[in-house]
């Protein structure tokens, strides 16, 4: 029997599904370079810095899959194409500036404790 539950760490429950949207750290970073409008995945590239076009690709596939963001195709030789949010994908941005806000604020904590619990060299 399909249900819906409230409790985040059931896989059928809707809190989980938007966390795993986004887990993924590129599916957050591609949407915010989207927030001001339409671009080419160049345009993109460009703007994110640090992603390959593979995985550009791969999670724009994704995020059109979940129905965040639109793939426009434009007529032309050479063809081009076009991503923008949808409006679903829209309401995504405050949360993800929400985690942005947090992690400017405690990113230094998070920091320190990852050195912290670093090993320190070989032991002795």
């Amino acid at each position: 029997m399909w249900y819906v539950t409230t409790d985040p760490f059931l896989a059928d429950c809707r809190a989980r599904l938007a966390f795993d949207l986004l887990s993924n750290t590129w599916n957050a970073v591609v949407l915010w370079a989207l927030r001001d409008g339409p671009l080419r995945p160049v345009e993109l590239r460009e703007r994110i810095g640090g992603i390959s076009s593979k995985v550009l690709t791969e999670t724009l596939r994704r995020l059109q899959f979940n129905g965040l963001v639109d793939r426009h195709p434009e007529p032309g030789a050479p063809p081009r194409v076009t991503y923008e949010l949808t409006s679903l994908g829209r309401t995504l941005l405050a949360p993800i500036d929400a985690f942005g806000a947090w992690a400017f604020e405690h990113g230094d904590e998070v920091m320190a404790a990852q050195e912290a619990a670093r090993p320190s060299g070989p032991e002795e």
